[in-house]
């Protein structure tokens, strides 16, 4: 039985190991053009919705990964947040967020009960993901897409409740001033782990992309 958990704990180590060198990894294809997104968009497939069974989100991570020496939550924090202070050199103690998603300012403090104000985003929501094409991800792929910033915003917390597992056909942001970047960036991270859409999708996409033609396809 020793011998059969080493060889368990081998592989994982190895799985991760794989999968946490993966996070560094930019898609040379969307990294090396000046793509826009509503033309990134036609490169997108186009399926139905797969059933949502055997969905968990421990498929894709057990928790937070790390990127360099910082979990990617905090990563994502000191990334998005302007006046940073630190706890240590990782964990954010305060911040500040003008939050993508409605435009307010949101002042950060890391507690009980104050640090669920900032919260942080899959764009792409896992369950979406799930039912068009995660499934068939390998183990190391899907934590790499947990845990990747091109999926990752820190936002409103309640707002993002209400998000959910929305689709752009379901959900978008109330700024509207943040739509199109956000279906970029969607649209970004469904090339890169080849995630499809769906036609009432993909015709979301499309209506807002019509506003910016020139919105270019973020890369990080």
């Amino acid at each position: 039985m020793r011998k059969i958990a080493k060889h368990r704990l081998v592989a994982l180590s190895l799985i991760f190991a794989s999968a946490s060198a993966s996070l560094a990894f930019i898609d040379t294809a969307l990294a090396a053009t000046d793509t826009t997104a509503i033309a990134a968009v036609e490169k997108l497939q186009v399926k139905g919705k797969a059933p949502k069974t055997g969905y968990e989100r421990s498929l894709f991570s057990d928790g937070w990964g790390d990127i360099g020496s910082c979990d990617a939550r905090n990563f994502i924090l000191r990334r998005d947040l302007k006046s940073v202070t630190l706890r240590d050199s990782c964990k954010v103690d305060t911040g500040t967020l003008k939050d993508p998603y409605t435009g307010k300012i949101i002042r950060f403090k890391y507690g009980v009960g104050t640090s669920s104000s900032v919260q942080i985003d899959h764009v792409v929501a896992l369950s979406d993901a799930w039912q068009k094409g995660a499934q068939q991800l390998s183990v190391a792929k899907r934590y790499a897409f947990y845990n990747d910033p091109l999926n990752l915003l820190a936002v409103d917390g309640p707002t993002n409740a209400i998000k959910g597992d929305s689709d752009a056909s379901a959900w978008l942001p109330p700024n509207k001033g943040y739509r199109c970047p956000y279906i970029a960036r969607q649209v970004a991270v469904k090339l890169k782990y080849k995630i499809w859409v769906i036609e009432a999708e993909k015709a979301a996409m499309k209506r807002v992309l019509s506003a910016c033609p020139s919105q270019k396809l973020p890369i990080r």
